[in-house]
C-alpha cells in the first residue's frame, strides 16, 4: 500500500480508517527525516495491514500543533483514533516496525 500524504482536509479519513496508522511528521529540507522517509515507505508495502501517512509539517502546521510535534522526523502510532505511542528521531527499520507492532 503506498504512504498516504495527510492534510487537514483527510486526516479525520486516515485515522478512521479501522487500522493502525503510523503518521511520520517531517519537513522536506530536514536530513534525517530523508533517512527516514525510504523505511516508512518501505514499512508501508510490506505491511499494508496499517495505514501509513506523511504530514509535512511546513505545510499542516495545525496537524504539528495538535500531535505536539517539537522535532522531526517524529512518528506517531494511532489507534481508534487515539495517540498510543511517539518516537522523535531518525530510528532503523526494525524499531519503526516494532514501535507500530507494540503500540
Amino acid at each position: 500500500m503506498a504512504v498516504i500524504s495527510v492534510n487537514e482536509q483527510n486526516y479525520q479519513e486516515v485515522i478512521g480508517s479501522g487500522k493502525t496508522v503510523l503518521l511520520d511528521f517531517y519537513a522536506d529540507w530536514c536530513g534525517p527525516c530523508r533517512r527516514v522517509s525510504p523505511l516508512v515507505e518501505r514499512l508501508a508495502e510490506e505491511h499494508p495491514e496499517y495505514t501509513v501517512g506523511k504530514v509535512n509539517v511546513d505545510d499542516e502546521q495545525e496537524l504539528a500543533v495538535k500531535f505536539g510535534v517539537m522535532s522531526i522526523p517524529m512518528l506517531a502510532v494511532i489507534k481508534g483514533g487515539e495517540l498510543v505511542a511517539k518516537n522523535v528521531g531518525a530510528i532503523p527499520y526494525e524499531a519503526i516496525l516494532d514501535l507500530v507492532q507494540k503500540a
